[in-house]
């Protein structure tokens, strides 16, 4: 074993030896012009093999890995007793002959910095930067070994042990290394970013700089000097007063001391000392291949890096090969999934989709700046995400108003819109509805048939071929003719009916429960699950334990035949999965768990509705809102005829209001019949995997939701899989979990958030996009698991974002507020068709708008207030 590595005997290999911070500071010292003070690690081994002897350390262990990351009291008492166990442990001899003969290399009375270096530290997918402790001027033996000691020890603070809890870290496999440092006793000291901390723009480095030693700045004590730093010129400073410092103490340690008054507001460095520390952070950036949060000392006139670690906040950029600009517009804001996807969503997806996709982050993106150079793909992309997004389109204005990102082209260029006739209108023929209903139910059944008997190198060429007949169906001109009648018809009744009567959104409330809306009418078959099971308490009672118990997988349902009335329940519940069931939230990644693969997730929801509602709710909220819609109808008309030329009037909104009412219903189809052809082809794919892990070629199902499809169809056809590829995969993806995704995002990383450029609210009110028209006061139920919600009648639903999957929660709300969302996206439509009061695009909704306050929502105007 080797307990003490020099940092000349370290490189990215050692990190398990010397956790991430110890294992950058060996990296550090490699590159050419790079000061990096001297020093030795104490190694992972030595950890564990004075950790093994201290008493109990097992039983407290397991007593902390069953605790949950939100019981911060059973936290705070096993982190203290442990690290008092660790504390007080006895140092090995021949450890501490290592660590002497180390330092006496060095000199061992020079003071050293002593710093914990945990194997989870400082790496690429979490940082835990400020997690485990550091002490600075630590002079001789004893109390460098004391304080070796208590960095061990740090490995369970409070908020280390939290923050392993709540990011999936196994207590017993993350371990403590220590770096011990030559200290330098800096004229001034402070960090680096090598890209913008704020904005993510990876071409904007940020400098901030403080006298003394850098621990004022990282602590808090003092505000530093900010410089922000482009292409080697300073774009911006801001000097602060800094009237204090923290500096070495005579006898070790550190102290705060006061700055004399004529250096409180001078400048800690000179543009030419700023360019030139960036321009060091520019060459470490490139040694580890991603932005960098650096630790730097100016002694004299030299700069020392005492550490480096990659900025682990920054949203990834999508890869090209080219030096050109490209200006990114998200997918997953336009499709309600904002969450990050599998490789094999992924490449499902992209096989699914007309566009051209970058990947970044897990997430998916179009580069929108071909359409953006030329006036006439401005002008329609503008127009187009302005009404679905304003958010968006004021992220993309940003970028045009600087006028040096897009280069402008004429509009017979490349860039340019195609041309072409606008598709020829449809009839109002209610039955192109029910005809392209049918066709997509069959192929969905002929493909089942077919599929059933297929496996090996047959199934996945079998489903590369459907997904062009996926496409045939979804991209069918007649049925995007019926969507966009319905969308066209809407804008003409709203801008016509607000131009003669004054009514805004009037469209909304003449949506109310349209015909042939799969979406809409899920929300209401979960009502009459309900009524089926309401009679029988036995049935509650054991559907509200498998809630309780946390059950997984669909095993309970053949329990149900048990209780009086269960074969009913059972029935009443598998025949709405047999419906329904391919539904998920991010039902667009194939990956995502079913319904009918748990249907668990839909007890909270369905209990909802037994304690909540009377018997036929569904049917009578439906009847109500056909009856609303009947009503203002014929409000409309009969205030049109009262105007001049009020029969005409009359006679064109009629028109309009039928078409809206034959066509609107199909805009959820599509995507319904898309995710039904995705569960067919996730079944038969873990089937697959189940063969290659019996085989021995994967080690999990679930392996295969790691690798893109092209990479399945090669795995399945040689039985050989890359192992290490799936694992980086997972690790990935687990830190692209905890990313949220850029509306807009430029080739220089730069994330646009938009404004909404609106002076109509009330003041303090939370700004959005009105898509529902109405407006409702009630109990803000903030929500972001659909299988934990608590509603009841009248309260509002604040959430990220909502997909079909989150349809039945609507029957029971008197509102909803969402962060994502725009006209036509599935929380729209749906609550227009309830007849709801809603918002969406509320930015930060689900953090500004705390559960349980009393929030008032003004879905015609597009703000929410917050009452109290």
């Amino acid at each position: 074993m080797r307990y003490v590595l020099g940092f000349e005997q370290i490189d990215s290999t050692n990190i398990a030896d010397v956790g991430g911070k110890g294992a950058h500071l060996g990296e550090l010292s490699r590159i050419e012009g790079i000061r990096v003070p001297d020093g030795f690690c104490v190694t992972t081994d030595a950890f564990q093999r004075a950790v093994a002897e201290a008493p109990s350390i097992d039983a407290q262990l397991d007593l902390l890995s069953r605790v949950k990351p939100d019981d911060r009291a059973a936290i705070s008492t096993l982190s203290a007793d442990i690290r008092r166990v660790i504390e007080g442990v006895a140092v090995p001899d021949d450890l501490v002959a290592a660590i002497s003969e180390s330092l006496a290399r060095r000199g061992e009375q020079a003071s050293y910095a002593v710093r914990s270096s945990a194997t989870a530290e400082d790496l690429p997918t979490a940082s835990f930067a400020g997690q485990q402790d550091s002490y600075l001027n630590i002079v001789g033996l004893a109390a460098i070994l004391r304080h070796v000691r208590r960095c061990w020890a740090s490995l369970f603070t409070e908020r280390a042990v939290t923050y392993r809890c709540r990011h999936g870290f196994d207590h017993r496999k993350v371990r403590m290394a220590v770096v011990v440092q030559q200290m330098v006793f800096p004229d001034a000291a402070g960090i680096l970013f090598t890209a913008d901390p704020v904005t993510s723009n990876r071409k904007i480095a940020t400098v901030e700089a403080g006298w003394g030693l850098g621990e004022a700045l990282v602590s808090g004590l003092v505000a530093g000097d900010v410089y922000t730093v482009r292409d080697d010129q300073v774009v911006t400073t801001a000097v602060a007063t800094k009237p204090r410092c923290v500096q070495a103490s005579p006898g070790g340690g550190t102290q705060d001391a006061p700055i004399e008054p004529q250096r409180q507001k001078q400048p800690a460095l000179t543009d030419a000392q700023v360019v030139r520390l960036v321009r060091l952070g520019r060459r470490i950036e490139a040694h580890f291949g991603r932005p960098q949060d650096i630790e730097w000392c100016l002694a004299g006139d030299d700069f020392h890096i005492v550490q480096s670690r990659p900025i682990t906040t920054l949203f990834p950029i999508p890869t090209t090969d080219d030096q050109e600009n490209h200006v990114y517009v998200s997918v997953g804001h336009q499709q309600m999934m904002t969450d990050a996807m599998k490789p094999l969503g992924l490449s499902l997806w992209q096989l699914t989709t007309p566009r051209p996709m970058h990947e970044a982050g897990g997430r998916l993106f179009v580069d929108v700046a071909p359409a953006l150079a030329t006036p006439a793909g401005r002008a329609g992309l503008l127009g187009t995400l302005g009404q679905s997004d304003p958010l968006i389109r004021d992220a993309l204005q940003t970028v045009l108003d600087r006028g040096d990102f897009i280069r402008s082209l004429p509009d017979e260029g490349p860039g340019a819109a195609p041309a072409g006739d606008s598709p020829a209108p449809i009839e109002t023929d209610p039955a192109v509805v029910t005809q392209l209903i049918r066709h997509s139910q069959a192929s969905v059944a002929t493909l089942q048939r077919k599929i059933q008997s297929l496996s090996g190198p047959a199934l996945l060429d079998f489903i590369l071929a459907d997904i062009a007949e996926l496409k045939r169906i979804l991209f069918d001109p007649q049925g995007l003719q019926a969507i966009m009648a319905a969308m066209e018809a809407t804008s003409w009744l709203n801008d016509h009916l607000e131009a003669w009567l004054g009514e805004k959104n009037a469209a909304d409330a003449l949506t109310q429960s349209v015909p042939h809306n799969v979406t809409s009418e899920m929300g209401l078959a979960l009502l009459d699950v309900a009524d089926t099971i309401r009679p029988h308490a036995d049935v509650v009672a054991f559907l509200h334990r498998v809630v309780d118990e946390g059950r997984a997988g669909d095993g309970f349902l053949s329990e149900l035949a048990g209780p009086a009335g269960g074969r009913e329940a059972r029935d009443a519940i598998r025949g709405f999965l047999d419906t329904y069931g391919m539904r998920c939230a991010g039902e667009i990644d194939i990956t995502r768990t079913r319904w009918s693969e748990h249907p668990a997730t839909l007890m909270p929801t369905l209990l909802g509705n037994i304690k909540n509602f009377e018997p036929g709710a569904g049917k009578r909220h439906f009847e109500q809102g056909r009856q609303e819609s009947r009503r203002k109808e014929q409000e409309l008309l009969t205030r049109l005829r009262a105007l001049p030329h009020g029969e005409q009037k009359a006679e064109e909104a009629k028109r309009m209001i039928d078409r809206v009412r034959a066509f609107a219903g199909y805009r959820e189809y599509p995507k319904y019949g898309m995710v039904s052809r995705y569960f067919v082809y996730k079944q038969a794919l873990l089937r697959e995997a189940d063969r290659l892990v019996q085989s021995g070629t994967l080690r999990e199902k679930d392996d295969i939701f790691f690798l893109r499809f092209q990479e399945l169809q090669e795995v399945v056809r040689t039985n050989e899989a890359d192992t290490e590829l799936i694992l980086e995969r997972r690790e990935a993806f687990r830190s692209y979990e905890a990313l949220t995704p850029p509306r807009v995002l430029t080739s220089d990383g730069e994330a646009i958030t938009g404004q909404y450029r609106r002076d109509d609210a009330p003041p303090g009110a939370l700004a959005g996009l009105p898509v529902s028209a109405g407006t409702v006061e009630g109990r803000a139920r903030v929500v972001t698991d659909m299988a934990r919600a608590d509603l009841e009648p009248g309260d509002i639903l604040v959430t990220a974002y909502t997909d079909p999957s989150w349809t039945p929660l609507f029957v029971a709300v008197a509102g909803l507020v969402t962060e994502v969302g725009g006209l036509m996206t599935h929380g729209a439509v749906i609550a227009r068709e309830y007849g709801l009061p809603a918002v969406v695009g509320v930015e930060q909704a689900t953090r500004l708008i705390r559960d349980g306050q009393r929030i008032r929502v003004h879905g015609t105007d597009g703000h929410v207030q917050i009452l109290t």
